[in-house]
């Protein structure tokens, strides 16, 4: 994410799914790049998109957001999931994992 970041590329659907690891070399590979768009640093974002579980707060309650903070987020959610195997935020749907 370092590479995309550095050149402006903010990803925003960053989950377990779109995670690829090599297992002989563990390379990690990120794929997906279907909602990624390439903006200025100093940008906000106002389109929300992404896998719920996965969403910053910001993008949550629809107010405008630094893609890059939005993808450490996922990062972050992502990491959790690895390590504990859940989510750390859970609902019976949607509306309810956003409260």
């Amino acid at each position: 994410m370092g590479y995309c970041h550095d050149h402006n590329i903010i990803h925003r659907d960053i989950k377990l799914e779109n995670i690829l690891i090599e297992s002989e070399t563990m390379i990690i590979k990120i794929i997906d790049f279907g909602f990624s768009v390439k903006v200025s640093s100093d940008k906000k974002l106002n389109i929300f998109c992404g896998t719920p579980s996965y969403m910053a707060p910001e993008i949550v309650k629809k107010t405008e957001y630094f893609g890059k903070s939005a993808d450490i987020w996922s990062l972050g959610i992502l990491l959790y999931v690895m390590l504990f195997g859940k989510f750390p935020f859970r609902g019976k749907d949607d509306n309810d994992l956003y409260r």
